[in-house]
């Protein structure tokens, strides 16, 4: 498939710009890079309720944003931990990968979203500050099920790329300190490998004509990473989970955007979560680039993949992935 239309309209507005760091630092085009990110024909957003939170940490103390359906619940209501991503230097509570799919799957799957803030990889910050963050994030969400209304045994774990990291290896992390799972795991357009396998040919072939802005190459993947990591050891893979004994984790949701560098990670990762038997179910959204959770619904293939996101946390139970358990799409 091809790109969506409203999305390779755009792509003509950042062709000649060889980064975001650098894109981001030049005043001069801004306003094109304000344009290439302004979605005017955006729908309005679902109408939930918001609290901000702030909860000790190891490192002192994270910001979490709830958000909650606007009717009273009758019972317990699904929960998801939400982690956003860029990099793990960049994003925040704010940004539209967080915000507008809290906001989303709140309103679809009727739950209640914890948004984590993070300490980004920035300012001599490296692991393992923001998976401990994480980790804090969702042991409180947990810890504090009944007074958000989440009924325990339906809470999910997710985020988005490097988000989707941070998500993994915090619940690599509990299995292993805690003997605890969520019940269901969320990794869109994941970022799973210090070094990320190639692409497969065909797809090297069709993202050859991308605007490098929309690339994310092996040497942007050994930026990050280094950033990331630091000097610091990753003895147990919590920090890149591609190396991680994956045993015994619950059922997962791996959301692929279809022109995405980073899809060699997460198929690869897929394919070791079935390998290690844990039910998947792998979707790559069409005619989308990396980032797509930060486009507004409007865009067909953006609003199937938080239909299927929606549905996950609607129906994830301790154990049980619905409705294609282990099947690929």
């Amino acid at each position: 498939m091809t790109l969506h239309p409203s999305i390779s309209a755009r792509l003509g507005l950042i062709e000649d710009l060889p980064s975001w760091r650098q894109a981001l630092a030049d005043p001069a085009v801004q306003p094109r890079l304000q344009e290439y990110r302004t979605w005017k024909a955006a729908p309005a957003l679902p109408s939930v309720e918001t609290s901000d939170e702030s909860i000790p940490g190891p490192h002192g103390p994270i910001a979490v944003r709830v958000y909650r359906p606007p009717s009273a619940p009758q019972r317990p209501r699904s929960g998801l931990v939400w982690v956003h991503g860029g990099g793990w230097a960049f994003g925040d509570l704010d940004m539209h990968e967080a915000d507008w799919t809290a906001r989303e799957v709140c309103a679809r799957a009727d739950a209640v979203v914890v948004s984590v803030d993070y300490r980004l990889a920035a300012d001599g910050v490296t692991y393992p500050v923001p998976h401990d963050d994480v980790v804090t994030g969702v042991r409180w969400v947990r810890k504090n099920a009944a007074v958000l209304g989440i009924e325990p045994a339906r809470i999910t774990v997710g985020g988005a790329s490097a988000g989707a990291n941070l998500a993994a290896g915090a619940v690599l992390r509990l299995r292993d300190d805690d003997n605890w799972l969520p019940a269901t795991v969320v990794l869109a357009y994941a970022t799973m490998h210090s070094v990320s396998p190639p692409l497969a040919p065909p797809l090297a072939e069709a993202f050859a004509p991308l605007p490098r802005m929309v690339r994310i190459l092996p040497e942007d993947v050994a930026e990050m990473t280094a950033n990331y990591l630091g000097s610091t050891p990753d003895p147990h893979s919590y920090a890149f989970p591609a190396g991680a004994v994956l045993d015994g984790l619950c059922p997962t949701l791996v959301l692929d955007a279809e022109y995405d560098d980073l899809r060699a990670s997460s198929e690869a990762f897929a394919a070791s979560l079935v390998k290690s038997g844990v039910p998947v179910r792998h979707v790559t959204v069409p005619g989308v680039l990396h980032g797509f959770l930060n486009l507004p619904s409007s865009v067909e293939p953006v609003d199937h993949a938080l239909a299927v996101l929606a549905e996950t946390v609607t129906t994830a139970h301790a154990g049980e992935l619905a409705p294609d358990q282990g099947e690929r799409e």
